[in-house]
């Protein structure tokens, strides 16, 4: 029975380097939506329990940005991204022209706008890289943004997914816009089944 704590180095190498490829494709996309130069990379990839998702981002309270979409094709799984608020103003502020001083705590519709446009094109490049490279079928939902603390939106997650998944794949995820420095967090949760069928597509040992 496939166990996805059971990841071995070579495995988590090849999620890395998958990682890496699809945020080069959203680096480029990004740059254009935003007009201006977007570097990002996948220093780190790990798995965590479900209940550790919140610790990843700084606490249960922590206020982030919680991006979620069901992944629906051959590799059916769920993906969170969460972001802090301060780097997601920061992130949003070339394109709606809103950011200030940083004591803006409210995000205004257009700012929820572009956030929702920057989950699809992060989601997109990332599963466009995996479908590339695993030949499967892989469709992105509409993704669903909310602002609030970590804990809630992870318990209102957990609640749509059920008994899915207990572990995450995490995907840590650089930006750098110029000077600044923005860290994001993507959590792949694969349905049962296709942790195994994923890397049997990558070509490494299943789990």
């Amino acid at each position: 029975m496939e166990d996805i704590r059971n990841l071995g180095e070579i495995q988590l190498s090849c999620l890395r380097e998958v990682g890496n490829i699809g945020a080069g494709h959203a680096a480029t996309s990004l740059s254009k939506l935003l007009q201006s130069e977007i570097h990002m990379n996948v220093p780190r990839v790990c798995v965590v329990g479900f209940d550790e998702i919140a610790d990843v981002v700084g606490g249960a309270e922590q206020v982030v940005i919680g991006i979620f979409l069901r992944v629906e094709g051959e590799l059916p799984s769920s993906i969170f991204f969460l972001l802090h608020q301060e780097s997601a103003k920061r992130l949003v502020s070339g394109l709606v022209g809103s950011y200030g001083s940083g004591d803006q705590e409210e995000f205004t519709e257009m700012e929820i706008s572009a956030l929702q446009e920057i989950g699809n094109i992060l989601a997109g490049s990332y599963l466009s890289s995996l479908a590339d490279f695993t030949k499967k079928d892989m469709q992105p939902t509409p993704p669903a943004i909310s602002v609030d603390m970590a804990g809630a939106i992870l318990s209102i997650g957990l609640i749509q997914l059920g008994p899915v998944s207990d572990y995450a794949l995490v995907v840590d995820t650089e930006f750098r816009q110029g000077d600044l420095e923005i860290h994001g967090h993507f959590f792949l949760l694969p349905d049962p089944g296709s942790v195994n069928l994923l890397f049997e597509s990558l070509g490494v040992a299943s789990v």
